[in-house]
C-alpha cells in the first residue's frame, strides 16, 4: 500500500524521530539530541514542539527532556514517575499515563503499550526509579497509526498491539546488546503486521552490531511481506 498521508517522519539517530503530521504538528520522539552522536547538526534545532514522548528514563532517550520542554512547552507524554521526575526539575506541561491507557495531545492519539526493558533515570550521580519501559502507538489525524516500541526485547504483547492497534508503521530498535537483535526484530514484525518496517536503535555505537541488512534477511526468513525502510539520520519516511 502507498504511505503518501501528509506526514513525515524523520529519524534523528538511535531512538529519537521527528514526526511532522498532516495538520502541522510536530511530536519528538524519545528526545535525545545534543548528546546524540548520530543526529545530524542541522537537526539539532527546532522552531517548535507541539508533543514529546518518553519511552523509558534512559538518558538516551530522554536527555535533552527538560531543557526542550521549558523552552517549547509542549505536552510530554511518559509514565507517572517520569512525571514526577520532570516536575521536580521545573517541567510543568507533563502529561502522564500508564499502560494500556490512550489520550489526546494536539488533536493525535498516544496509546502507551508495552515494552521489555529497563528505566532508571540518572540524576546527581544516582540512579532514580523511572517505572516501567513503555512503546507508543500514535494515531494521526487520519487515523494512521505509528509504532515506536522504544527499547524492548520481543514479547508475546506484539500480537496483540497487532489485534488492538494494527499499526501502520512499526519503529523497531534492532541494535542488539540492549534490544533486540535483527533476529528477534523479525520475529517482532512477524507478529506486529506493518506495512512499513523503520529500524532503529543502530549504528550508533560499536557496541550496537545489528544492520538493516541483517534485519532484511531475518525478515525473509520469517516471511514478513512489509516494506523495510532503512533510514540514515536525517533522512525521512513521507
Amino acid at each position: 500500500m502507498p504511505l503518501n498521508r501528509g506526514f513525515a517522519l524523520t529519524w534523528l539517530g538511535h531512538n529519537t524521530f521527528k514526526l511532522q503530521t498532516r495538520g502541522n504538528k510536530l511530536v519528538l520522539i524519545d528526545p535525545w539530541i545534543e548528546g546524540n552522536p548520530a543526529c545530524p547538526k542541522e537537526h539539532k534545532t527546532f522552531e517548535k514542539i507541539d508533543v514529546m514522548t518518553i519511552s523509558h528514563g534512559h538518558g538516551d532517550h530522554m536527555g535533552d527532556a527538560v531543557t526542550l520542554a521549558k523552552k517549547f512547552k509542549p505536552v510530554v507524554v511518559c509514565n507517572f514517575e517520569i512525571h514526577t521526575y520532570l516536575q521536580r526539575k521545573g517541567v510543568t506541561t507533563s502529561s502522564p499515563m500508564n499502560k494500556g491507557g490512550t489520550q489526546q495531545a494536539a488533536g493525535l492519539g498516544f496509546t502507551m503499550v508495552h515494552a521489555t526493558h529497563s528505566s532508571g533515570i540518572e540524576d546527581g550521580g544516582q540512579m532514580i526509579y523511572g517505572g516501567e519501559a513503555a512503546g507508543f502507538v500514535i494515531t494521526l489525524e487520519d487515523g494512521t497509526r505509528i509504532y515506536h516500541a522504544g527499547d524492548t526485547g520481543v514479547n508475546s504483547d506484539m500480537a496483540l498491539i497487532a489485534e488492538l492497534y494494527h499499526p501502520d508503521v512499526a519503529l523497531l530498535p534492532i541494535g542488539d546488546l540492549y534490544t533486540m537483535s535483527p533476529r528477534e526484530a523479525a520475529v517482532a514484525a512477524r507478529m506486529l503486521k506493518p506495512a512499513y518496517i523503520v529500524p532503529c536503535h543502530w549504528g550508533t555505537f560499536p557496541a550496537l552490531t545489528g544492520t538493516p541488512d541483517q534485519l532484511r534477511e531475518e525478515l525473509k526468513k520469517q516471511k514478513v511481506t512489509a516494506e523495510l525502510v532503512a533510514l540514515r539520520p536525517g533522512e525521512a519516511l513521507s
